[in-house]
C-alpha cells in the first residue's frame, strides 16, 4: 500500500514538472517574439512589435565647428640619379698628392719622344674609395664610373684619354665639350728677360748659364722672347688658301674664319718642365702643381658669337679656346700682312699681365692708331680710318652693325672708349 502511494507522489511530481517546463518554454518564445519585427512584403506595412521597454530619445548631436582640413605635406620627389659625366674639382678640395701621384706609372709610354716625369693618368680607385664606397657599389655597373671609363665593366673596361698630355685629349671626342676646372698662372715679368736673345742666360739641359756682367739687363720691348712660347696657328703663309674652312660661294663681304689668325700658347707641361724639371731644382717643381692650376673662375663676356662661328664647322680644340677668350677683337688676325710688322709690344703690355685677370691682358683701342699712329684710327672719315668710318655708319643707321673687328660687340652701342679714341687722334 506505502508502495502504491510512492509511486502516485513521483509521478504527480513529475507531471508538476513537466508542466512547469512547458510554461518556462512558453514565456521565453513569448519574449523573443516581442523583440521581432517582421518585415513588410511588397504592398503590405510592416508589422512591429512594441518592446516592453520604451525606446530611448535620440541624442541630438552638438554640431562641431568647421575647421580648416590640415593640408597634406607634399612628398619631397626622389632625389635625380647624379650624372656623372665629369670630376668636379671644386667639390672636392684637397691636396692634388691625395690623387695624383707624380709621376704616373706609364709617363715613359704616353708621349712618342721625349718622354718626361708627368702626371699623365687618372687617379688609382683607392684614392676616390675614401670618400665614394658607397657609390662604387651601388648599380650595375656603378654610374660613378662613367668619369674615366668610357664603358663600365666589372673587368674595368677602356678609359677616357686623360687631359695630360694635351696633345693626345685634344684629339678624343670628349675633348670637344671639355672645360677645364682650373686657369694657369703664369708671371710673364719673371720670364720676358730669361727668353730674350742678348740676356746672358741660357738653360743646357735644365741647367742655367748666366753671362757674367754688372747690371741686369731689362726686358727689351722689341725682344723677340714672346715667339719662345707664342707662335701664329695654322698659319696662311705662301698658301693661296686664306680660310680655315673652305666658305660658301655666296660669302660675298660676309666674314669666314681666316689662317693666323691665333697666335698659340703653351699647351700641357713640356714647355714648362723644361726649365722646371726634377733636375733642375728650380722652382716651383713639377710636384707643386698649385702653384700654377687654379680653380677657373667664370668667364667673362667675350666677343665670340658661336652662332656664326657654328656653320664654319671649326673643331680644332685650340683654335677654339682661343677664340672664345677673345675678349675684345675676336676677328682680329694675326697674319695679316701689316701686323706681322709689328713687334709684340705694340699692342701687348706682357710685363703687366696676370693670367688670372682677364682685364691685364685686355688690348687697349689705342694699339689700333689711337696714339697717333694712324692705322685704323684716324682724325677724321676722309683720312681712313676704319673706326672712323664705322661709328660714322653707326650714327646714320642704328642697326648698323661693326663687324670689321666684332662678332658679338658689333650690336652694341658705341663704347666712350671708341669717341675718346678718335678724339685722341686729332
Amino acid at each position: 500500500m506505502e508502495d502504491h502511494l510512492s509511486m502516485r507522489r513521483f509521478q504527480a511530481k513529475q507531471i508538476i514538472a513537466i508542466r512547469a517546463g512547458l510554461l518556462f518554454l512558453s514565456l521565453c518564445l513569448a519574449a523573443g517574439g516581442l523583440l521581432y519585427t517582421r518585415p513588410a512584403t511588397a504592398g503590405q506595412k510592416s508589422r512591429t512589435t512594441v518592446s516592453a521597454t520604451p525606446p530611448r530619445a535620440k541624442k541630438t548631436a552638438t554640431p562641431r565647428p568647421k575647421t580648416k582640413p590640415t593640408p597634406v605635406a607634399a612628398k619631397t620627389p626622389a632625389p635625380a640619379t647624379t650624372a656623372y659625366t665629369d670630376f668636379p674639382h671644386s667639390k672636392h678640395p684637397t691636396d692634388c698628392a691625395s690623387c695624383h701621384k707624380f709621376p704616373s706609372s706609364n709617363w715613359e709610354k704616353v708621349r712618342e719622344k721625349d718622354a718626361f716625369p708627368d702626371v699623365t693618368e687618372y687617379p688609382h680607385h683607392e684614392s676616390c674609395l675614401k670618400c665614394h664606397r658607397e657609390q662604387f657599389f651601388n648599380g650595375s655597373p656603378p654610374a660613378i664610373c662613367s668619369i674615366c671609363h668610357v664603358s663600365p665593366s666589372p673587368d674595368g673596361g677602356p678609359r677616357y684619354p686623360f687631359p695630360n698630355p694635351r696633345e693626345t685629349f685634344d684629339k678624343s671626342p670628349k675633348a670637344k665639350t671639355a672645360v677645364s676646372d682650373f686657369q694657369i698662372f703664369f708671371p710673364h715679368d719673371k720670364h720676358l728677360d730669361l727668353f730674350g736673345r742678348n740676356d746672358g742666360r741660357e738653360y743646357v739641359n735644365g741647367t742655367l748659364f748666366v753671362t757674367a756682367r754688372y747690371s741686369r739687363p731689362r726686358p727689351s720691348a722689341d725682344s723677340d722672347s714672346c715667339a719662345n712660347c707664342h707662335q701664329t696657328y695654322q698659319p696662311q703663309g705662301d698658301s693661296s688658301d686664306e680660310y680655315v674652312t673652305k666658305p660658301p660661294a655666296s660669302l660675298g663681304d660676309a666674314y669666314w674664319l681666316k689662317k693666323g689668325t691665333f697666335k698659340t700658347a703653351p699647351i700641357g707641361h713640356t714647355t714648362c718642365f723644361t726649365c722646371h724639371s726634377t733636375d733642375s731644382g728650380l722652382s716651383p717643381a713639377p710636384t707643386d702643381c698649385g702653384t700654377c692650376h687654379k680653380p677657373a673662375v667664370p668667364l667673362g663676356k667675350t666677343d665670340f658669337d658661336a652662332k656664326t662661328a657654328a656653320p664654319m664647322g671649326i673643331e680644332d680644340r685650340i683654335m677654339l679656346l682661343a677664340w672664345r677668350k677673345r675678349d675684345s677683337a675676336a676677328v682680329f688676325r694675326h697674319e695679316f700682312f701689316s701686323h706681322t710688322e709689328l713687334s709684340c709690344a705694340t699692342c701687348h703690355n706682357a710685363a703687366a699681365m696676370n693670367t688670372l685677370d682677364p682685364a691685364t691682358k685686355k688690348v687697349k683701342l689705342q694699339s689700333c692708331g689711337g696714339d697717333g699712329t694712324g692705322c685704323h684710327i684716324t682724325p677724321t672719315l676722309d683720312d681712313g680710318g676704319i673706326l672712323n668710318y664705322e661709328i660714322d655708319q653707326r650714327q646714320k643707321n642704328a642697326k648698323f652693325e661693326c663687324v670689321k673687328c666684332h662678332l658679338a660687340f658689333g650690336k652694341e652701342p658705341i663704347p666712350e672708349t671708341h669717341l675718346k679714341a678718335i678724339s685722341a687722334s686729332k
